[in-house]
């Protein structure tokens, strides 16, 4: 009697495992079908999305964007949001959720392109079946429309009752409002609140890589002032060095000491000196001087891009200690603003982007790697470091010439990444003690 019910128990659990199995597999079955169908209003509405200008300072065209987005969501049933970015001098944010149970997910993208409203690159171009060109049509508004699609066709199988989505669309990716804790504020409260944030950049457009890990991107100024004298009096007690001797003495040991670390890379990009010099908000510059007087006066600005908070950490006191060891009769300033945050690589991203790998392998595909991250710029992602208990990015549609006149799509890349990530999502939500 006792095997008897013992086997018959066995029995029982293999079946209703067998059938959980079955019905998972019908779930995937339903999504992958429901991203196929969708393939002809996807294009459509990709190809409205990239014909309105939305160059960041567009604020009109930023605007008409997130309309035609809101106008999808809302019909897709989700609760939708503007927010005013007057604060932060831009046009503002896109947000958009559904659902009050299971793994909390953050999607992110922007609304925002390079293009200028004068931009002579306005027009959208069908070359060939598998490549279309257009004004942001990567860079991503493509992304855009791939994260709008995957939530239709959850929500049509019925798996996205098993999660909580907020999408957060910025409208100053490009170029950031300030201050910088205003305008990426609504980003990091999402952060707050997730547990995965995927992002549908394009990353480094190749459709065998992924993101987990970006680079932070801070920017520093610095100021040198020398006492001004006849030329005829340099390096003499009392007399000094000169500013641009000890700019010249700054910059140069910055690239001897830090030039060997892997991933940390710092760059002046400008640099203006003389008696009077000045580097304007707009990155003009202006300076006066003359070759028989001892420069009094330089400033220079440039970034740095480091992997995570640590290397940020030691890459601003080393160079804050070089600025300190003035050579004689010179004093220097280094100052550094807020920037884009790094995304480290933590086993957190490491495994979900091992799932994304065999799901792309399943779909045959091919094999996903992690892009290297010198080959990542920095992105809104960025600010869920430390938030999330994972992220991964670069899952948008890909091509060429991004930032560009020349930028084009590979649009097979198009259904592709909506049937990867699509399934990414699905699996992470309904296998036990992923995100844990």
């Amino acid at each position: 009697m006792i095997r008897t019910s013992f086997l018959s128990l066995f029995l029982l659990t293999c079946s209703c495992c067998s059938l959980a199995f079955a019905t998972e597999e019908s779930t995937e079955q339903s999504i992958l079908q429901l991203i196929e169908s969708y393939q002809p209003e996807a294009r459509k509405l990709l190809k409205e999305s990239v014909l309105i200008n939305s160059g960041t300072m567009n604020f009109e065209g930023v605007r008409d964007v997130a309309k035609h987005l809101q106008t999808a969501y809302a019909e897709a049933g989700f609760e939708t949001r503007w927010i005013d970015g007057s604060g932060f001098g831009r046009a503002g944010h896109l947000t958009a959720q559904m659902g009050t149970q299971g793994v909390k997910f953050l999607l992110i993208g922007h609304l925002d392109t390079v293009f200028a409203k004068n931009s002579g690159f306005q027009h959208y171009e069908v070359i060939d079946e598998h490549h279309h060109k257009g004004p942001g049509i990567t860079d991503m508004k493509g992304g855009n429309i791939i994260m709008l699609q995957i939530l239709k066709a959850l929500q049509a199988s019925g798996a996205l009752s098993n999660m909580q989505v907020r999408v957060v669309l910025t409208g100053d990716e490009e170029k950031s409002g300030e201050p910088l804790s205003a305008a990426r504020a609504e980003l990091i409260a999402a952060a707050k609140w997730a547990d995965v944030a995927i992002g549908f950049e394009d990353g480094d457009s190749d459709p065998t890589t992924a993101v987990i890990s970006r680079r932070g991107a801070i920017s520093w100024t610095l100021d040198v002032k020398g006492r001004p004298a006849h030329s005829s009096q340099i390096f003499r007690e009392g007399y000094g060095d000169g500013a641009i001797y000890e700019a010249a003495r700054i910059l140069n040991t910055f690239r001897e000491r830090l030039s060997v670390m892997p991933n940390l890379t710092f760059n002046p990009g400008i640099i203006v000196g003389g008696t009077e010099s000045h580097i304007g908000e707009d990155a003009n510059a202006t300076a006066f001087g003359k070759g028989n007087v001892i420069a009094q006066t330089v400033q220079a600005k440039g970034d740095l891009r480091a992997l995570s908070p640590e290397q940020v950490d030691m890459a601003k006191n080393t160079m804050l200690a070089i600025v300190q060891q003035n050579l004689p009769e010179t004093s220097a300033t280094l100052i550094f603003e807020d920037g884009y945050p790094p995304l480290a690589p933590t086993q957190g991203n490491k495994k979900l982007l091992s799932l994304f790998n065999q799901i792309s392998q399943e779909l045959d595909y091919g094999e996903v790697v992690a892009v290297n991250p010198r080959n990542a710029g920095a992105a809104d992602i960025s600010f869920t470091s430390g938030h999330v208990k994972m992220a991964i990015d670069g899952l948008g549609l890909m091509g060429d010439g991004g930032h560009t006149i020349n930028e084009v799509a590979d649009m097979r890349t198009f259904e592709q990444n909506m049937k990867r990530a699509a399934l990414l999502m699905y699996r992470v939500a309904n296998t036990p003690g992923f995100v844990d």
